[in-house]
């Protein structure tokens, strides 16, 4: 674990899944507005090319390894964050997941084995980190996490993936209660197909995927996902919580 030593006046920003894709453009996100970041995933490698990334924005960057399925490692992560921003977490976002190379087939043939792997980083881990980060966050904070919108158009032959975004949507309401006596918001994001590294890896026609189904006719890039998760970090949703925003460009609506 390791950080660069500078000072700032912005905001402590956690970030788990944060060694590519979503989680790296969150990282950035919150570094172009001047907010300490914090980086964490398994993979160290793509870990340290973000915090790079993040350094040239002149902001302190923290990375470390956290295993989320693990209430050692997340606990120790998040107290290594804290110190790092100076006591406490003003933000923490619930990144980290399996969709990468997970397998879809039917539901008479997923492997009990992979469901339960996805379950425990998917659903598991965003329990267990913010669990771990509960006595650093900071009167006031932000704890977001991110569920897919698949949740809500039952994405066939996906069903672990699916079940386990469905069980984060159902923890962000438990945690809005829980923790919101503390003035704490817990809000979910659902992304719909974004196209990431890990999407391009799914499918060979990735950028045209689903296009003819929304009411804005594009895909959707990292960049419009983090504006979702800078809104819920912000002041302007200062009494929002427990909720779920569908970011998808208008492909289905709830």
């Amino acid at each position: 674990m390791s950080h660069s030593d500078s000072t700032a006046a912005g905001r402590t920003v956690f970030i788990t899944g944060a060694a590519g894709g979503l989680g790296r453009s969150f990282a950035l996100g919150f570094a172009e507005r001047g907010d300490r970041v914090a980086i964490a995933d398994v993979d160290l490698v793509g870990l340290a090319e973000t915090a790079k990334l993040v350094e040239a924005h002149g902001v302190p960057c923290w990375q470390g390894r956290v295993d989320v399925t693990s209430p050692e490692s997340t606990a120790e992560a998040a107290a290594a964050v804290a110190e790092f921003g100076g006591g406490t977490i003003e933000v923490l976002i619930n990144n980290a997941a399996l969709y990468a190379g997970i397998t879809r087939a039917p539901i008479e043939e997923l492997d009990p084995d992979e469901w339960d792997r996805v379950m425990a980083v998917n659903a598991k881990g965003p329990w267990l980190m913010t669990r771990g980060a509960s006595p650093h966050l900071a009167t006031g904070a932000r704890v977001i996490n991110i569920a897919s919108a698949t949740v809500f158009s039952g994405s066939a032959q996906w069903a672990h993936y699916v079940a386990s975004k469905g069980a984060v949507i159902a923890l962000t309401r438990v945690m809005a209660k829980e923790l919101g006596v503390r003035e704490i918001t817990v809000n979910a994001i659902a992304p719909g197909f974004t196209l990431t590294e890990a999407s391009y890896g799914h499918m060979a026609d990735a950028e045209q995927y689903g296009v003819d189904r929304g009411a804005l006719r594009r895909a959707s890039t990292p960049e419009d996902i983090v504006g979702a998760a800078l809104f819920f970090a912000g002041p302007e949703s200062a009494f929002i919580s427990g909720q779920t925003l569908v970011v998808d460009g208008g492909r289905q609506f709830i």
